[in-house]
């Protein structure tokens, strides 16, 4: 199947602008969603059984395997419903903002295949948190679903930064009651200002002010407490990855995904112009070394959800060994195509065994 897609599909795809190509794959895997029933079949066909028999349980939720769809692919929730079929045990939604945006100016998607890397400067564009919640209104709710789903908030464009708290808590009680976990985005590098809060005392503002939406919710009959994590940057210094985990530490957040794109330029890309966040390979080594770093910070008790340059069963498995959990992966489906996170569910449920 890898071979399949190397030659024939992903020659096809790599003719289309970059963003095109990933929308005619939301589109693809919405259609798929319409089919239960080949969906269920594809399922058995790459033998995820066998995953689901060691599943993974982490902040208080058990995911069918520890491998997910990161934030980015399916910003609007409109395909992630058929992310089973393609061997995810979850599927991260999103970015999803609380007002509509259209993102930043295209093209603002390149690759680079000789790197199997991405640099995108997307801009968080999505279809604003009501829309997204009325869509995944009609679709399988929490406790009805193959696989668990997260919805990762970020921080609408035009509000100013002084303002953020009030936007992502607009977004939290708009989408809690449809998520089995939320993201705290606040590390992507393309909304201006965004990684500021990371700091101190705004993202103390934040946690406070999420974590006392997420009480008050949880307080009324029939409502639940909803998993919180944060997502950082991979350009924190370890003295600010410190400074966050205390932040997280003193909200009782429930885990911590390592790691956002990177604005560094490593090697060949010194001499590359363009914006944007850098995704894939060469991200690999700087997001383990965070994971690490996180893991002996907090004795292992973080739970941690890794990210960065996974491709296949050996870097995944580098992320579990640093520390990890769970693990995320995106830009690898891009160039081993869409039935990577399969292969690698089933090695390292393989892992588990020996």
């Amino acid at each position: 199947m890898g071979v399949f897609y190397e030659k024939l599909v992903r020659r096809a795809l790599f003719r289309l602008d970059p963003e095109q190509a990933h929308e005619v794959g939301v589109h693809a895997l919405a259609l798929l969603a319409a089919l239960p029933p080949l969906c269920r079949l594809l399922e058995g066909r790459h033998g995820l059984a066998a995953a689901r028999h060691r599943p993974v349980e982490a902040f208080g939720l058990k995911f069918p395997n520890a491998v997910g769809l990161a934030a980015g692919f399916d910003k609007n929730a409109r395909a992630w419903p058929a992310a089973a079929a393609l061997g995810f045990g979850h599927v991260e939604i999103g970015t999803v903002t609380a007002l509509r945006q259209p993102g930043n100016d295209r093209p603002r998607v390149f690759r680079y295949p000789a790197a199997e890397a991405v640099i995108n400067r997307m801009g968080f564009n999505n279809d604003g948190a009501k829309a997204v919640a009325a869509r995944l209104a009609r679709q399988p709710g929490p406790g009805r679903r193959r696989i668990l789903l997260g919805i990762n908030l970020g921080k609408s464009k035009v509000v100013p930064l002084d303002e953020a708290v009030a936007d992502y808590v607009a977004s939290f009680a708009c989408l809690a009651a449809h998520a089995d976990y939320l993201v705290l985005n606040v590390s992507s590098p393309n909304t201006p200002g965004l990684r500021q809060l990371q700091d101190g005392g705004r993202l103390r503002e934040l946690l406070g002010a999420i974590t006392a939406a997420n009480r008050a919710r949880a307080a009324q009959p029939g409502q639940a407490r909803k998993p919180l994590l944060l997502k950082i940057a991979p350009d924190l210094t370890f003295p600010q990855i410190d400074g966050v985990l205390e932040s997280i530490a003193e909200f009782g957040l429930d885990g911590i995904i390592a790691t956002n794109t990177t604005l560094a330029r490593p090697g060949p890309f010194a001499a590359v112009g363009e914006a944007g966040g850098l995704s894939g390979a060469p991200l690999r080594q700087r997001a383990t070394e965070v994971i690490r770093y996180i893991a002996r910070a907090t004795g292992g008790r973080l739970p941690i959800i890794g990210v960065g340059g996974i491709d296949d069963a050996e870097s995944a498995g580098e992320k579990l060994d640093a520390g990890a959990t769970l693990v995320q992966l995106y830009t690898g489906l891009i160039y081993r195509g869409p039935f990577l996170a399969a292969a690698v569910a089933r090695a390292l449920a393989d892992r588990q065994r020996l």
